[in-house]
């Protein structure tokens, strides 16, 4: 009988495009996969270290797969296996410990799938993570997470991911190419450009330091991928995104009207603090620019409350710079201490529950940008992808420029295109709709 194997994705798109990745090595050696929730001879763990909760999720994680089955096989990898790799080997039932380039070489490492004594590590120094590995997740969902860019050459005094994750490296745009072709066979519908610094493709794209291409030449080139209705760029830095990507992205075949652009504080105080490289200024000038070409586009907005040496005034200031942006909705991050960071040693620590507080009013911030954002959208028409998940009796799916809408479940739309018009908002602050044609031409 084949050996099956399960999954667990922790974190960031660019996980789940890297544990298809993992997972299809897997099903080439011989394995049958099947569900986290179903009994399995093998458990993979893709740990994520971004957030404190994180790391606190990993145990109960393990406890799940040793429920299903006691004598499991359980291996960690990912951004966590890679910082702290002890630390999740000490884990009860933990076997095997994978850091940033062993991980795609994970058959390797196993055997037998013999439960180890203690959890044997094999983790490189994280200057050796010096070269490309592609990736992209298909079958999961009704979109694919497209791999083009690893690591990062930042210095964000908060961030563990250039610990994580290495240098910042690109894959070659002929392999992108390719990789998105294959997803076009596939019946995908909607392909979400996935990295760690995405706004610095082309660095590292043949091993060296240099921008063989930029990220403006890679969107051009995916957008004439034939087969693709949709083309979504995740997270961007905005002094990497510039006026000329934003304004191809306006009048593209399928790169769609929606943004998501970390901004992490509204003080240019506590920017510099964090090291970033761009002040409000040029932040405002990316939205503007993006409200300019596409008045009707989504943008997201990463924050970061409780930064240390944020000052209630820092913070309203960063509150009142998001309440007159217009901007859609925001991510709220509560800073959460990070090993071998400058930030973790930095005086004027805010206290937790200040941080909770100030985490609880963007959130707030947040429900009222994106009603407002739902709002502006009433009455037009745009088209929506339907996704898989039967929600207590509902679909949902997401416009273009990503307004989430509900209709009763029925199994034929799943992963279908269709023109909708948006019609009202309900209790649950979705958007109802009515159908204007049935299956989108694209």
């Amino acid at each position: 009988m084949k050996k099956k194997v399960a999954f667990y994705t922790l974190g960031c798109k660019l996980n789940f495009s890297e544990t298809s990745t993992i997972a299809r090595s897997f099903v080439d050696e011989g394995f049958d996969r099947v569900d986290f929730a179903e009994a399995a001879d093998m458990y993979v763990i893709n740990t994520c270290s971004v957030t404190e909760n994180a790391d606190k999720r990993f145990k109960s994680i393990v406890k799940q797969a040793q429920k299903k089955n006691p004598n499991a096989f359980v291996a960690a990898v990912g951004c966590y296996a890679q910082l702290k790799p002890e630390e999740l080997a000490a884990v009860d039932g933990v076997d095997l410990v994978l850091g940033a380039t062993e991980k795609f070489k994970i058959t390797d490492y196993i055997n037998d799938l013999s439960k180890n004594d203690f959890g044997e590590i094999h983790s490189c120094e994280i200057e050796e993570a010096d070269f490309y590995v592609g990736s992209y997740a298909i079958g999961d969902r009704t979109r694919a997470f497209l791999k083009v860019q690893d690591g990062c050459d930042y210095k964000c005094t908060y961030c563990t991911i250039p610990l994580a994750r290495g240098i910042s490296r690109s894959d070659t745009l002929d392999n992108v190419l390719k990789n998105a072709a294959e997803i076009a066979t596939k019946d995908i519908k909607e392909i979400v450009l996935t990295g760690v610094n995405i706004g610095d493709y082309g660095k590292g794209e043949f091993g060296n330091k240099k921008h063989q291409h930029t990220f403006l030449d890679l969107v051009k080139a995916l957008d004439t991928v034939e087969g693709i209705n949709r083309l979504r760029i995740s997270s961007i830095e905005p002094n990497l995104l510039k006026n000329e990507t934003i304004e191809f992205v306006s009048k593209s075949n399928s790169f769609v009207p929606h943004f998501h652009i970390p901004l992490q504080s509204g003080s240019d105080a506590i920017l510099k603090l964090m090291r970033r490289r761009y002040l409000t200024n040029l932040y405002i000038d990316r939205v503007a620019k993006i409200r300019e070409v596409m008045p009707h586009a989504c943008i997201g907005v990463d924050v970061i409350v409780g930064f240390p040496g944020e000052t209630e005034e820092h913070f309203l200031e960063t509150y009142h710079f998001l309440n007159e942006l217009d901007i859609s909705y925001l991510h709220v991050f509560t800073y959460s201490e990070r090993d071998n960071t400058v930030a973790a040693s930095m005086d004027n620590a805010v206290p937790k529950n200040v941080r909770a507080k100030r985490s609880k009013m963007l959130r707030g911030l947040s429900v009222k940008k994106r009603r407002a954002f739902y709002e502006s959208q009433l009455g037009t028409t745009r088209t929506v992808l339907f996704e898989s998940e039967n929600k207590e009796g509902y679909i949902n799916g997401f416009t273009e420029n990503y307004v989430k809408v509900k209709a009763p479940w029925n199994p034929e739309l799943v992963n279908t295109l269709h023109k909708i018009e948006l019609t009202e908002i309900d209790e649950d602050g979705l958007v109802r709709f009515n159908f204007v044609n049935t299956i989108a031409t694209v």
